[in-house]
């Protein structure tokens, strides 16, 4: 018959299978790109250096000598005294004003701008560091400081000749102290914001009074912020190395100033020992950033 058209079948009764589109590229982890970059060039290429070099003479041939140094030196192990000193005093004394200082500005009724300067300073104090810090201190409280001055005018005194001064591991630990502590709140305000009013309700449901709460509920819920707060504030001290040389210069013996005067100095040049010295740094520093992880970790479960 004309004008009918027979359509073949196929011998198989299914369909064929349409064929399934590739999955596309995911881009987003491009964005990660310049960090990665950055964490290989300036963190994991310097540390494996410092590794290597710290098993080196002077000339480069391969030794032990550096390492023992680290524990058998009287000098460094007065450095590394030093500055784990200085840095525990700094992180209690920086966690216990700031903790102070972020629940009166967050928990403490005051007035909304009052929060917003205290944020704002902390902001700018924690950054505010290294020379301009150290020659700020000298200008108000050295020797010859405007404060000292007033001071000495006042009661008509001579600080110099009772031995006071700031050049010391005291003084040291309050100049780092302008940087501790409004870290401290930065990090505290938050966590602090966290704490649900319905957590308050039912403790005070159950009978529980203010010191009730404080000490069941919320103590225990911000202790992890409050710990690993303080191991960063640890950390943050115990690298610290403009704001003490341009503070003391070489007056206080610390891990940082004895790693420039290993590298940089003309009589204790031995790169080496410098490196082995920044060796026992870095393993430092990892254990504080491994524990700031984990405390962050377990306070992150209350605030979500």
């Amino acid at each position: 018959m004309t004008g009918i058209t027979r359509v073949s079948k196929s011998n198989g009764d299914a369909p064929q299978a349409r064929p399934q589109n590739r999955k596309a590229m995911d881009w987003s982890w491009l964005g990660l790109a310049p960090f990665f970059l950055f964490a290989i060039i300036f963190l994991f290429l310097p540390s494996v250096s410092i590794f290597f070099r710290s098993f080196q003479t002077r000339a480069g041939d391969f030794t032990f000598e550096n390492i023992i140094a680290l524990f058998t030196v009287r000098d460094i192990a007065n450095a590394y005294k030093t500055s784990l000193q200085i840095s525990l005093i700094t992180a209690v004394g920086g966690a216990l004003f700031g903790f102070m200082l972020a629940y009166a500005v967050v928990l403490g009724g005051l007035p909304r701008g009052v929060r917003t300067f205290m944020t704002t300073f902390s902001g700018v104090a924690s950054n505010f560091a290294g020379v301009p810090l150290a020659f700020a201190f000298i200008a108000t409280m050295g020797n010859a400081g405007l404060v000292t001055r007033w001071i000495e005018s006042i009661f008509n005194i001579s600080t110099r000749e009772m031995g006071i001064s700031i050049y010391n591991l005291w003084g040291l630990s309050i100049v780092y102290m302008y940087f501790q502590f409004p870290l401290m709140v930065l990090i505290m305000a938050p966590a602090l914001d966290g704490l649900r009013r319905e957590w308050r309700e039912a403790c005070e449901n159950l009978g529980g009074n203010s010191y009730h709460y404080w000490r069941y509920v919320a103590f225990p819920i911000l202790l992890p912020s409050i710990l690993g707060t303080m191991i960063l504030l640890f950390g943050n001290a115990f690298g610290a190395y403009a704001t003490a040389y341009a503070f003391s210069g070489s007056f206080i013996n610390l891990v940082t100033i004895l790693i420039g005067a290993q590298i940089q100095g003309d009589v204790l040049y031995n790169p080496g020992l410098g490196n082995a010295l920044a060796l026992g740094m870095i393993l430092i520093m990892a254990l504080c950033m491994a524990g700031y992880a984990w405390m962050q970790r377990r306070a992150a479960r209350w605030i979500r």
